[in-house]
């Protein structure tokens, strides 16, 4: 990621070979996970932990520093959200250690098809976000879906050069949802809490979160790169 933030320039080492590892690792790990105990979940989580060096070791300095903040950021978002919030409860009513570094390969696989994805195809995927979340509160089936895409909107609007980044990190991130919520891997409380809002399993604007936490990250690397380059002459 570049100082300004934007992921124009792919990180350098990430090739299809870690991009398929990236999908093994998330594919299998949450397979694995519904079928084992607290003593497995926590395996998948050691084995998480050790592809997660490799992959950082593959990036720049910038790049690292951002996934350090992703890490952060996110470990801290999942403590609140799941725990404190009830939002939504993983299968042992924790947080499983390998949800962390699960983040940083959803933004290391987002980041990577946002140099493939156009500018008129991120539009797209914000725009049929935007149709979805409207239906869905017509109907009242999920009225959480408005306050999620406006996050979304936001922090398109806020830092539109990352709008390819957030489209494509919204696509990859409900697809995992899709998948962890079918596997049982954590499910979503039907209700809000504190908000009297509706939602589904998973809300079909979760990317939201995903996204939201892309623009956190991309907005620690505009604070923070100019303070190290400072710091370094």
């Amino acid at each position: 990621m570049r100082a300004d933030g934007s992921p124009n320039t792919p990180a350098p080492g990430i090739r299809r070979p870690q991009i398929l590892l990236i999908l093994t690792t998330l594919a299998a790990g949450l397979a694995v996970d519904v079928r084992t105990d607290l003593a497995g979940q926590i395996a998948v989580g050691a084995a998480c932990w050790a592809i997660l060096p490799y992959l950082l070791g593959r990036l720049g300095g910038n790049e690292r520093r951002a996934m350090m903040a992703c890490l952060v950021i996110a470990t801290a978002g999942e403590l609140f959200c799941s725990l404190a919030w009830g939002l939504y409860t993983y299968r042992l009513g924790n947080v499983p250690l390998f949800v962390p570094p699960g983040h940083v390969m959803m933004f290391l696989l987002g980041f990577s098809l946002s140099r493939r994805l156009s500018e008129r195809a991120a539009n797209a995927v914000i725009g049929c976000a935007g149709a979805y979340a409207l239906a869905a509160a017509a109907t009242g089936f999920d009225t959480f879906g408005v306050p999620l895409f406006l996050v979304l909107a936001a922090a398109s609007l806020a830092m539109p050069r990352q709008r390819r980044l957030y489209a494509s990190t919204f696509v990859l991130s409900l697809v995992l949802e899709l998948y962890g919520t079918w596997l049982g891997n954590w499910t979503w409380a039907p209700q809000v809490p504190w908000t009297g809002l509706a939602t589904t399993n998973p809300p079909g604007t979760v990317g939201a979160f995903y996204s939201a936490l892309d623009a956190m990250v991309a907005a620690s690397a505009l604070y923070l790169a100019p303070r190290l380059s400072a710091r370094t002459t």
